[in-house]
């Protein structure tokens, strides 16, 4: 073996220029696989070839034959510290045995493989048209020329040199600096010998000059917080159990099918040991999470982005890892295994998911390259004021690709049945949340956002294109027309929409004084005026109990009884109004405290009869919701809905009809006053018994047990423009569903 001396006899072909190395001693070189590795020695020297390896650190190399690990030859060390070379006598399959100051590696030169992507994928990343960035991208474990290692992949057009940096190599950005790809601008290398759960970043020397240490944009999985490394990960194919579901799923999301998700967020629900105690993991969330939600009668759990995100404190509203479960539940694995065990369960998955902007962390897509690589470059573009973050260049098409990617991703790989799209509305509008003077105006002077448009429109296409069953659901807080209408017609695609509006005026009422509702009456019907205009989700989100808005018991008025039969009113409001429901965790027990992140929710309360009785009810609510046909097959057609009563502000009193495919009608009455109403006379469309399948002022739930004793007559008296009626007795803050025998 050879000695670590810089200067050995110098061989003039062996040699670098002074300048190439230097280069790779600083750490500037761009292109190392036009000096290291195996390259010809010439042509008076054609029988023999040169071997070079730069190793900083390294005391000395030998070269040996792959198959039989036989010593071929000993490297001499040239030029600068870590800097090896040698003639080979011959082309032929090696390993380096590399002897550092702490011990000795076998391993073979990563400099010694050719090309790895192909010319196919480099084309689709360019044309942003490859949606399976997942496999392609990011680290990835495999077997090249007969030899294991991870594959490393990312696209950085404008860095000046691009390396692969862990424990791997002490974090040394000159061993493993990258080969770029012309024109794509993606930079990529073959380690050997390495594998899952292997920490790595990007050392990244950018466009000015400046180095940078970058998690991968496309890793698929991550440390856990506050560690920001990317982590190699095992890509085993997780043996799914769930294709009866994947099959029918498609019929349970339908317009015409009860849908009532459970908003989670899932660090929060609940940890070991109470408020300070361990998070659970994905295996924790199977176990308790999924036989709560079946209990409480939900048809989807719906789950805050649990894509990476550093700051816990976003809720996952700001993640960095577009591609990654986070690392605080477990590996990648135990998410596919929650999402298989709810499938297994009969439990369709809602993710959020936040195409909208990303965090200016350094270690992020922030000016990944030295430019605005991800984001726009005008910060009237491309910096998000409200919540300091920046704003993807949806019109960039590398950028467009990245995102349509990560939404297949999630669906595809991971088996989710829903994304639900945050924050829309900054998306579709470049002044959102601007003041005049502070954004640019689209090619036409418009305010639209026309590349965010047309993104938005190719997701629902492809997403419906390539998984079939799957929806996408817009969190849209405007008056944006056809969100939910066909992109053939002009629309985004959306399978439906959040109505905050619906959410936004019901909560103004219901938080008013009874003494005073009947001022307000309008904001309980003014929401059926454009209810069919789209197809909706009703949503009591994590939003609207949060920032100091307190708790959705808190928001009711009057004393603690008042309270909760306010809430009981309201939730039944909701579940029998048009519209798939969302509500969030705590709420179907009338938690008190505003909700946290950082501690669990309150569930001693269930120990207290009222908010057990809450449960009780939301629990109904769901079974009805399912069970009665008329209260959701015709959730997105005016012909299933009809006011009985609209108009009596006086009694703040409310009575619908809710219409199933075959006529059969559901009656729902709400006195949304303190005071007891005997003897209340409504229009019905049919003669006979009418049954009270339902009664928010049921004892069961915490109430007076007040109501009309199972089931009442109803008189040949037309009357609301029906050809019958009935006398009812309305329970105070109560709301009662009676139906025709059936």
């Amino acid at each position: 073996m050879t000695d670590l001396n810089v200067n050995a006899v110098k061989d003039d072909v062996l040699w670098l220029s002074p300048n190439d190395a230097e280069a790779l001693a600083r750490g500037t070189h761009g292109n190392p696989f036009a000096l290291l590795g195996v390259h010809a020695c010439g042509a008076e020297d054609a029988e023999s070839c040169l071997l070079r390896v730069y190793l900083p650190g390294a005391l000395g190399v030998d070269v040996l034959d792959r198959d039989t690990d036989q010593r071929r030859c000993s490297l001499a060390a040239i030029q600068i510290p870590g800097l090896f070379a040698g003639r080979l006598p011959h082309v032929a399959p090696y390993t380096l045995y590399i002897r550092w100051p702490g011990g000795e590696q076998q391993t073979e030169d990563p400099y010694s493989f050719n090309l790895l992507l192909g010319e196919m994928d480099l084309y689709l990343i360019g044309e942003g048209n490859h949606r399976n960035l997942g496999h392609c991208l990011g680290a990835q474990p495999l077997e090249v020329d007969g030899v294991s290692g991870v594959r490393f992949a990312v696209w950085a057009p404008n860095a000046r040199r691009v390396s692969v940096v862990g424990n791997f190599n002490a974090w040394d950005g000159r061993r493993h600096v990258m080969r770029l790809r012309h024109p794509a601008g993606v930079w990529e290398l073959f380690l050997p010998r390495l594998g899952p759960g292997e920490p790595y970043k990007y050392e990244i020397l950018d466009a000015h000059g400046a180095i940078a240490l970058k998690a991968d944009p496309v890793a698929l999985a991550t440390q856990t917080p506050p560690h920001t490394a990317s982590v190699v990960a095992d890509t085993t194919p997780f043996v799914w159990h769930d294709a009866e579901w994947i099959a029918q799923r498609g019929e349970q999301q339908a317009p015409g099918q009860p849908v009532s998700a459970y908003e989670v967020h899932a660090a929060s629900w609940r940890k070991h040991g109470g408020h300070d105690g361990v998070t659970y993991s994905w295996h924790d969330l199977a176990d308790h999470l999924i036989p709560y939600v079946l209990e409480m009668g939900f048809t989807h759990v719906e789950l805050l982005p649990i894509m990476e995100h550093p700051f816990g404190g976003s809720w996952g509203y700001q993640p960095l890892s577009q591609f990654a479960p986070s690392g605080r539940f477990g590996k990648p694995k135990d998410f596919a295994y929650f999402v298989d065990a709810c499938h297994a369960a009969g439990l369709g998955v809602i993710l959020d998911w936040v195409p909208a902007h990303f965090p200016t962390d350094p270690h992020g897509l922030a000016r990944f390259d030295g430019t605005a690589l991800y984001e726009y470059e005008h910060p009237f573009e491309g910096f998000h004021q409200d919540w300091n973050t920046y704003i993807y260049n949806l019109g960039r098409r590398e950028v467009h690709g990245f995102m349509l990617a990560s939404a297949l991703y999630w669906l595809r790989h991971f088996h989710v049945d829903a994304l639900r799209v945050d924050a829309v509305a900054s998306m579709l509008y470049r002044n959102y949340s601007r003041n005049e003077g502070e954004w640019i105006p689209n090619q036409y002077g418009g305010q639209e956002n026309l590349e965010a448009i047309d993104f938005l429109r190719h997701l629902n296409d492809v997403v419906a294109e390539e998984v079939p069953g799957a929806v996408v659901i817009a969190e849209e807080s405007t008056a944006w027309p056809g969100v939910t209408q066909p992109t053939r017609d002009g629309g985004l695609g959306f399978a439906y929409k959040w109505n905050m509006g619906w959410m936004h005026d019901t909560l103004e009422y219901i938080a008013k004084d009874p003494l005073y509702r009947s001022y307000a009456h309008h904001e309980l019907t003014f929401p059926m005026v454009y209810a069919f205009s789209e197809k909706y989700v009703l949503p009591i989100s994590h939003d609207e109990v949060v920032h100091g808005k307190g708790s959705l018991i808190n928001k009711m008025p009057g004393d603690e009884w008042q309270k909760f039969a306010n809430l009981r009113a309201y939730l039944a409001t909701m579940w029998t109004q048009p519209g798939k429901k969302l509500l969030f965790m705590g709420c179907e027990f009338g938690q008190w405290r505003e909700w946290s992140h950082d501690r669990e929710l309150d569930w001693s309360l269930l120990g207290e009869e009222q908010h057990a009785g809450v449960q009780r009810l939301v629990g109904d609510l769901n079974r009805l919701y399912q069970q009665e046909t008329s209260l959701h097959q015709r959730d997105a057609e005016p012909e299933g809905f009809a006011w009985v009563v609209g108009d009596d502000s006086t009694n703040s009193v409310f009575a619908w009809l809710r219409w199933n495919r075959v006529g059969e009608p559901l009656l729902v009455v709400a006195n949304m006053t303190p005071v007891p109403r005997y003897d209340y006379r409504l229009g019905v469309p049919t003669m006979g018994h009418w049954e009270e399948i339902f009664n928010s002022d049921a004892q069961r739930y915490g109430g007076s047990n007040l109501g009309n004793m199972g089931q009442i007559q109803a008189l040949d008296t037309p009357l609301h423009g029906q050809t019958a009626s009935i006398s009812l007795t309305l329970p105070p803050l109560g709301v009662i569903m009676l139906r025709p025998p059936r």
